[in-house]
């Protein structure tokens, strides 16, 4: 008997979906106006992640810039 070999997607390949508890119908609103609409084309979606993506990528910048403190 043949075993199958099975295939782990990576971290990358994984796709999960989020909820999001206590969020404003006033926020979101004004997200969806402000920044989804004229940005992304109305895609909440491909907004979001976008923003993920930079904010990960400004902390990265921030923190390759800090320069340890002598004492």
């Amino acid at each position: 008997m043949k075993k199958k070999a099975v295939v782990l997607p990576n971290k990358d390949d994984l796709l999960v979906d989020l909820t999001f508890h206590n969020v404003s119908t006033s926020l979101l609103t004004q997200f969806a106006e402000k920044i989804a609409k004229p940005y992304y084309s109305g895609n909440m979606n491909k907004a979001l992640k976008d923003l993920i993506r930079k904010s990960i990528k400004e902390e990265e910048i921030f923190i390759s810039h800090l320069k340890p403190v002598k004492v």
